[in-house]
């Protein structure tokens, strides 16, 4: 437990020093706070940016963050250093993971706040944006593992960040996209927060969902074997 909060601490303070991790983190609950204010069309859903830039947070932020930071901490060889420290690599990818996590939290405060949701929605959805970090968080850390310096993390990033948050939005405006689009976790997530008050928890998205946490758990385990993280 200790290496763990001292991974976590070591994350938080290197936290203004990295602002492409900081920008991440701030990005889309600025956004929303502007686009709610600013952006009033006829026939716009309540609170659609709110849900929007929600999902397109949680397959964006975490993602990223956490393949940034494995990443470069290996090409920097911090993590040789780590090790050499008696710091575990389990402890090390717990306490980077709980720092990803809590900063998110803030974020997914934000969107709870802008979104208007109280009482049992409150918990739906801080329970939904949740499960969504926690496996946007394993497939960067499975990119990050896999990458041996940032340049190449960057280049498998930005697709695959690109497929989890924009993905849910494009569906909105193309059946086929949609269609395509079930079988990821970003997309069921968005179909559980906008139907937060509405109608239920469907079998077919906590199907999905729980499918892609054990493809990611799985290519993390693949990866961390043939890699490591040295």
């Amino acid at each position: 437990m200790k290496n763990i909060i001292a991974v976590f601490l070591k994350q938080l303070s290197d936290t203004l020093k990295n602002k492409t991790v900081l920008i991440q983190f701030a990005m889309f609950p600025v956004l929303v706070i502007v686009f709610e204010n600013a952006v009033k069309l006829e026939d716009m859903p309540e609170h659609f940016f709110a849900r929007i830039f929600a999902v397109m947070f949680v397959g964006m932020a975490p993602l990223t963050c956490m393949s940034a930071i494995i990443a470069e901490e290996k090409e920097k060889n911090t993590l040789r250093v780590l090790m050499m420290s008696n710091v575990k690599p389990a402890e090390y990818l717990v306490g980077v993971g709980a720092y990803v996590f809590v900063m998110c939290a803030f974020g997914t405060a934000v969107f709870a706040a802008v979104g208007g949701y109280t009482g049992a929605d409150l918990a739906l959805f801080v329970g939904v944006m949740s499960a969504g970090i926690i496996l946007s968080e394993l497939t960067g850390a499975v990119i990050g593992v896999f990458s041996s310096n940032q340049m190449t993390a960057t280049s498998i990033t930005v697709p695959v960040m690109a497929i989890f948050s924009f993905l849910p939005m494009l569906s909105m405006f193309n059946d086929t996209i949609k269609a395509a689009a079930r079988v990821t976790y970003s997309q069921q997530l968005s179909e559980l927060i906008n139907g937060i008050g509405v109608s239920e928890i469907s079998a077919e998205s906590m199907i999905v969902i729980s499918v892609n946490l054990v493809i990611a758990v799985a290519l993390f385990t693949m990866a961390y074997r043939k890699k490591g993280l040295e």
